[in-house]
């Protein structure tokens, strides 16, 4: 006798049960759903990008044709927007995205180097009175900037700091800003503390701790502050009006605000083009940076 007569049969196996009709409905329900919710966020996503799109387009038409024309895909093309746009103030353009870039790189050095020490402080080490001033730093949150503009002011008038970039550079390093001190402190406290322990029975004291330990794990977070301090300060539009008077000294927010007044608001079409150019440096930090951004503002949010 061989193997197989002696191997028995198997019997076939079952067919399985087909799936219950409240099952497949619900299914059918959940994907319907799920695709109305793609619908409605495209959709949400066309309005708010529908501004953008319009500036990009309207830059390059005609001026007779930017108002008269809402359409995004223009029928008449006009690039020479750029080139007047860029020699249609006293100085060209590029000396005031030039000037952006030094008080942006100033306030972005300040903000990782003052925040990050100041969080490391409130989360890492033990003195008197650490939570007397963490409270007093989050009150500053509460405080209106236009509340501290005319003081300010006349505290850097007084020192002759007006129509230099240094009232907008120097204070960043004294951590002023206390959201990022705070984004830094909730980040710092969601470490485990024996990193600093077994580093302190190594030898390494606060400073060594700080720079060789915590800072190269902060990347998250860093990478979230610099972000937020580069699109804030590039936009910001107030601060540079009040400090930076001199034609020479102005940053690219103000002098699209002067190109508007030396124009009379004739050529609409090359004030949206240098806005389209004052835009990318923002679109191409907020790109590469995407995904540190995401994960900042996830692990800062755990605690």
């Amino acid at each position: 006798m061989t193997v197989s007569e002696m191997t028995p049969l198997k019997a076939d196996a079952a067919p399985s049960p087909a799936p219950a009709p409240a099952a497949v409905r619900h299914r059918r329900v959940a994907r319907i759903r799920a695709r109305l919710k793609h619908v409605v966020l495209i959709a949400f996503g066309l309005v708010m990008v529908y501004p953008l799109l319009w500036m990009i387009a309207s830059s390059i038409k005609p001026d007779a044709l930017i108002f008269r024309d809402p359409s995004l895909l223009p029928t008449k093309t006009d690039f020479s927007h750029y080139a007047d746009g860029w020699n249609a103030l006293s100085h060209p353009f590029g000396l005031y995205l030039l000037n952006s870039a030094i008080v942006v790189l100033g306030a972005l050095l300040g903000n990782l180097v003052s925040c990050s020490m100041a969080a490391y402080a409130f989360a890492r080490l033990k003195f008197r009175g650490r939570a007397f001033f963490f409270g007093m730093m989050m009150l500053t949150l509460m405080v209106p900037v236009y509340v501290l503009i005319i003081p300010q002011y006349v505290m850097f008038s007084k020192i002759e700091w007006v129509n230099t970039f240094l009232p907008l550079i120097v204070p960043k390093f004294l951590a002023t800003d206390a959201f990022f001190i705070f984004l830094m402190v909730q980040f710092f406290r969601g470490l485990p503390t024996e990193l600093d322990e077994a580093a302190k029975i190594d030898g390494a004291g606060y400073w060594r701790i700080y720079f060789r330990i915590l800072l190269p794990i902060s990347l998250p977070a860093l990478a979230t502050t610099a972000i937020f301090t580069f699109i804030w300060t590039w936009n910001d539009f107030l601060s540079q009006l009040i400090y930076l008077t001199k034609p020479e000294l102005q940053t690219a927010p103000v002098a699209l605000r002067n190109y508007v007044d030396a124009t009379s608001g004739a050529s609409w079409g090359s004030l949206f083009a240098m806005s389209v150019v004052t835009l990318i440096p923002v679109f191409i930090v907020f790109l590469v940076g995407q995904r540190y951004l995401v994960k900042g503002i996830a692990t800062t949010g755990m605690k």
